[in-house]
């Protein structure tokens, strides 16, 4: 299964959990299906969803970030012991955490396609993120 299929199924699926949108065609163009992607993940609530979508959700995503490249945190200088200070693509970094000026909810931010931080994260790390962090609030 190629990056457009896997796209493709992705946006089909979050399109019918919401009612509202079975009319929305999937556009043609790579950028444009990337954006609706990105957005349905965007305003998708913390909740469950399948395996099957998850699977094809991982492989996907594991391209997409695999074709931007990673920088390991191994290849950082650190400013003081285990301190670093770096600045590029945070959805690249392979590193053990993070810090991130979140919401209050940890659950990201819920306008399609908006450029913070809260967003990129959440959308490249998947849909399991926003109920992780929406478990971890709630216990």
């Amino acid at each position: 299964m190629n990056q457009q299929q896997r796209r493709e199924i992705l946006i089909e699926a979050l399109l019918k959990e919401r009612g509202a949108y079975h009319e929305i065609e999937i556009p043609k163009s790579p950028e444009e299906q990337k954006a609706l992607l990105r957005g349905l993940m965007n305003i998708r609530l913390p909740k469950e969803i399948g395996k099957d979508f998850l699977k094809i959700q991982d492989a996907y995503l594991q391209e997409e970030i695999k074709q931007k490249g990673i920088t390991d945190e191994n290849e950082l200088v650190p400013i003081r012991n285990c301190f670093y200070l770096w600045q590029g693509d945070i959805t690249t970094l392979r590193c053990d955490a993070i810090v991130n000026a979140a919401n209050s909810g940890l659950t990201g931010c819920y306008i399609p396609n908006h450029r913070c931080i809260d967003n990129s994260i959440h959308s490249f790390a998947g849909i399991e993120l926003r109920l992780a962090c929406d478990k971890l609030i709630k216990a």
